[in-house]
């Protein structure tokens, strides 16, 4: 029986690869709403309830779970845990919103080009969308008359990745993170009960606070694999039992938590028992988070610049430039920035020391 403490040592694994499928996953999912119309069923959507989109997020949100904790145990401060997680968000996000507010919205916008940089609208959309909260969605002119109307960006997701990073250092500061025990038992309560008190508080949430505790849903699914790593198997009958249960409570209030664990123990199955030439990925970099803010856009412009399209055809003009730009991305701003911290740019003044945990440390590489 392999255990999956025993496979989550070291960085060789598929992590990178299942993320950058997941982000590919996520612009196909979008190409129906963006080229063709927005209140057609996504991917997906018909069989399980779920689009394509909202399962690559589940992967994303589950394997940052597991991966988040373990950067809070391995930083030698709490400064530098918060400074790594800014790193990996925001150098490429605001690279991002500069390509999209005075490259593409320039030429693309309807508006005179005086009037579009003289709009206050331009430079909040910046600011505002750097800050996360509130979000905004659209720039003067742009993506006018096309299905899904002056929509230039979906990183919703973002602020809600940025609220669980928050939790984990709270669950670091009050020491969970160091109680083996109380580790396990609160993050596996909050996976079990969370999803019945959504249900039962929802119609008095604010749609922000609702859209937060269902992410964090698989989230703490994946801090749940962290914390019970050393007693947890992984095989092909764990992913297709898994998957039954889920199947089993389609039509109940745990069908969400079941089709979580079901998405999350197939992501960690695949992340590290597979083997042989898929490693050769990791010679390459973390592509992911660079197709997840610019493949929105980039779709947006391929219906603009080609016109009526289908999908697929969406999908086939869009990809290339955002592998493009996620390939310079991660070369030329994600990984220079991350590396600051490698390197020792960083000022330690003011930190903290964190003790280290005895709970068996799986491979570094979250978001």
């Amino acid at each position: 029986m392999v255990l999956l403490c025993d496979t989550a040592r070291g960085r060789d694994n598929n992590l990178n690869l299942i993320r950058m499928l997941a982000a590919a996953a996520v612009l196909v999912s979008h190409s129906v709403p963006i080229a063709v119309d927005p209140a057609l069923p996504e991917p997906l959507k018909n069989l399980t309830g779920m689009s394509l989109g909202t399962l690559a997020v589940m992967m994303f949100f589950v394997i940052s779970g597991f991966l988040i904790p373990v950067s809070f145990e391995r930083s030698s401060s709490r400064k530098r845990f918060l400074w790594a997680r800014a790193l990996r968000i925001f150098p490429g996000l605001f690279v991002n919103l500069l390509f999209v507010a005075f490259l593409l919205g320039p030429l693309v916008t309807t508006l005179p080009l005086t009037s579009y940089f003289t709009n206050p609208e331009v430079y909040l959309f910046v600011l505002r969308d750097m800050l996360l909260v509130p979000l905004v969605y659209s720039l003067p002119g742009v993506f006018e008359g096309q299905p899904l109307e002056d929509i230039v960006g979906s990183i919703w997701t973002l602020r809600h990745e940025v609220g669980c990073y928050i939790g984990v250092f709270i669950v670091g500061v009050l020491g969970l993170l160091r109680w083996r025990w109380a580790y396990r038992i609160t993050s596996l309560a909050y996976f079990v009960f969370l999803w019945p008190a959504i249900s039962w508080f929802e119609p008095q949430m604010h749609p922000l606070i609702d859209d937060f505790f269902r992410l964090s849903v698989p989230f703490a699914l994946g801090m749940v694999f962290h914390a019970w790593q050393d007693r947890l198997p992984l095989s092909l009958w764990g992913v297709a039992v898994t998957a039954l249960l889920a199947w089993a409570m389609r039509d109940t209030l745990f069908y969400f938590p079941a089709f979580c664990l079901a998405i999350g123990y197939a992501t960690f199955w695949l992340g590290y028992i597979p083997g042989g030439f898929i490693r050769a990925y990791n010679r390459f970099g973390d592509y992911s988070y660079g197709i997840y803010v610019y493949a929105f856009p980039l779709q947006g412009w391929a219906v603009w610049a080609f016109g009526p399209q289908t999908a697929f055809e969406n999908v086939l003009y869009s990809a290339p430039p955002t592998l493009l730009l996620s390939v310079l991305s991660w070369h030329f701003v994600e990984k220079p920035a991350l590396d600051t911290l490698k390197k020792g740019r960083i000022p330690r003044g003011g930190d903290v020391p964190e003790p280290r945990v005895s709970v068996p440390e799986p491979a570094k590489g979250g978001r």
